[in-house]
């Protein structure tokens, strides 16, 4: 009797086995994704089942969030500019090009005459968010991928409690697993304050083919009044004004006031149908924008609810539209081969090109993997530096003191292919020389890796980065 339960479960298992490599044979993924999963299943033959069943599945060509949906929310009225007159406002052919990709893989519309402030520290940052909520008249939405339980959070927590009994009406979306320590007490009290709250695709406790754990929402949105809106690498949690073990995080964020918040409000209205079901009408989300600086805003989202990888495609291009500088900063660098290239071929061709990682982050597996991909850059001319003064979180490409891209993607596949994801592409001539200012400033906390460092790195340790890159389409 065992051995026919034995040999019931091992034919079982060979079969599930040779399942999930046909359904990844058939999606036709990138070669290096598939073939990391098949590593997987391979070297770890149920535990890497189950993970395939809960993280490996792409629902991309499902659409998670119905275009349905998606349109009954675009036909808001925004206050976007006509593309057809950007020859207008933007000369440079190369810029034209990378709007109008945008625009036909994202619809992304162009917003104009906006006020634009970076923050580049957790105190700024906090302060700015903290005034405009305090200062809200009619709506609050706010969606983060992580409010930790904690002295910022609270702090957050008790003012949109207030304003919720003054009358405002306050939405919140969080991540369920980006969230998962917020405490019932926590939730409560907000919802007794009349605080609508929305998880982004909860965990089921069930294995299934159709669990979505491994798509989350990691966008980072705050809208106020339909007026003033904020996005950028940032979360709620204590580690940005007081740090952790890794010092206190380094991140960029960017306050929008004018047209471009309606983008902002756009894609929360979008995230909140998904999570609640209930489409949001009324002119006051979208009230007549004033009118400030000279220069254009696009808000593009990416993640499996998107036909194309909108924002790789933007980063690629804005990329390769260079002709003097690309400064970038990213915590998590595990770039696509597309990118890599372009970054590889900008440098080549003479344009000054600096990356920025974190000497540290908080994942070994990421930053043991982040070095693998380092040796072609700096062949290429790449100057590297590695951020020493805390954590940098910051995720902020600028590019020939003209185009900025602030946001919650980083370098990596998980960003560009399954979370949701969302980026400001600036095109102004003030917002990118701030950028590149403190770019230039972090530089200073920073210590230069030089290709002879890099290629004089022990075997043992070659081995391990190597190994970990192999799982990096995963991470």
């Amino acid at each position: 009797m065992t051995s026919i339960l034995a040999s019931f479960f091992l034919l079982l298992y060979i079969y599930t086995t040779i399942s999930i490599i046909s359904v990844l044979l058939l999606e036709n993924r990138n070669p290096v994704k598939s073939l990391s999963w098949l590593l997987v299943l391979v070297f770890l033959p149920i535990l890497g089942m189950f993970f395939y069943l809960l993280f490996g599945q792409d629902y991309r060509k499902k659409k998670i969030i119905s275009k349905k949906s998606i349109r009954r929310v675009i036909d808001r009225p925004v206050a976007s500019f006509d593309i057809d007159k950007l020859e207008t406002l933007i000369q440079n052919e190369s810029h034209l090009k990378l709007i109008n990709l945008l625009y036909k893989n994202n619809e992304s519309a162009c917003y104009a005459n906006n006020k634009i402030d970076i923050y580049s520290t957790g105190e700024s940052t906090f302060e700015a968010l903290f005034e405009a909520i305090r200062n809200a008249k009619d709506h609050i939405h706010i969606q983060f991928f992580i409010f930790d339980d904690d002295k910022i959070s609270n702090q957050l927590r008790e003012l949109l409690i207030q304003k919720a009994r003054e009358g405002v009406s306050v939405r919140m979306i969080y991540d369920y697993w980006g969230s998962f320590n917020l405490s019932k007490e926590y939730m409560k009290s907000l919802h007794d304050a009349g605080v609508a709250t929305g998880p982004f695709l909860p965990f089921r406790w069930k294995i299934s083919m159709s669990n979505k754990i491994n798509y989350r929402n990691h966008r980072k949105l705050v809208i106020v009044d339909g007026k003033i809106g904020f996005t950028g690498g940032l979360n709620v949690a204590d580690r940005y004004m007081y740090g952790n073990n890794l010092g206190i995080w380094r991140d960029t964020f960017v306050k929008f006031e004018g047209s471009a918040a309606h983008g902002l409000q756009l894609l929360f209205m979008i995230d909140w149908f998904f999570v609640d079901q209930n489409l949001l009408e009324g002119a006051n989300y979208f009230p007549e924008p004033p009118k400030f600086g000279n220069n254009l805003v696009q808000i593009v989202s990416s993640g499996p609810d998107t036909d194309w990888e909108s924002i790789m495609q933007g980063i690629a291009a804005a990329i390769m539209s260079a002709t003097k500088s690309i400064y970038i900063h990213s915590p998590y660098y595990m770039p696509t081969e597309l990118i890599t290239g372009c970054i590889e071929m900008a440098a080549l061709s003479g344009v000054d090109v600096r990356l920025m990682i974190p000497m540290k982050s908080d994942s070994r597996l990421s930053d043991a993997s982040t070095f693998s991909y380092l040796g072609k850059s700096l062949e290429a001319g790449v100057r590297v530096f590695r951020y020493k003064t805390g954590f940098l979180h910051s995720k902020a490409i600028v590019i020939d003191d003209y185009i900025s891209i602030i946001g919650s993607t980083n370098l990596d596949e998980r960003s560009f292919d399954q979370n949701f994801e969302a980026n400001a592409f600036i095109y102004d001539s003030e917002t990118a020389p701030t950028l590149k200012k403190l770019f230039v400033q972090d530089m200073e906390n920073s210590e230069e890796l030089s290709l002879e460092s890099w290629s004089n790195r022990r075997r043992r340790q070659k081995l391990k980065e190597s190994f970990a890159r192999l799982f990096s389409p995963l991470m």
